[in-house]
């Protein structure tokens, strides 16, 4: 779940309790003061592929993180993304809508099935 609001900025995590309930309750992702993220997707090793960016270079494009919450990468696109994607064939081929442009990347990883 992304907390969009000005402040604070984070994703939080839950556990998926037996009974279908969210539990424990933490945040995954602190995105600090001028981090802004938004739509987002889970590769097959857990990472998560965040749409991030508000107008600024440093910021704008897809940030990747790890299952722990670890940046791991980090796409620049010279516009906010908002959202995200895979697909192809294969899940391999990752679709960033970004603010004005639509842009697509072959990547060495696969999205989950839904």
């Amino acid at each position: 779940i992304v907390e969009s609001r000005a402040v604070p900025r984070k994703i939080l995590a839950f556990d998926l309790a037996r009974n279908k309930t969210l539990e424990n309750r933490r945040t995954l992702i602190d995105a600090g003061p001028k981090g802004t993220p938004d739509g987002f997707r889970v590769d097959m090793d857990g990472n998560l592929w965040c749409g991030w960016g508000m107008g600024s270079p440093d910021l704008d494009g897809v940030m990747i993180f790890a299952p722990d919450g670890k940046p791991i990468g980090r796409i620049a696109l010279p516009e906010r993304c908002a959202n995200v994607c895979f697909g192809g064939l294969h899940r391999n081929r990752l679709f960033m809508a970004a603010s004005t442009s639509l842009y697509a990347l072959y990547v060495n990883t696969q999205g989950v099935a839904y």
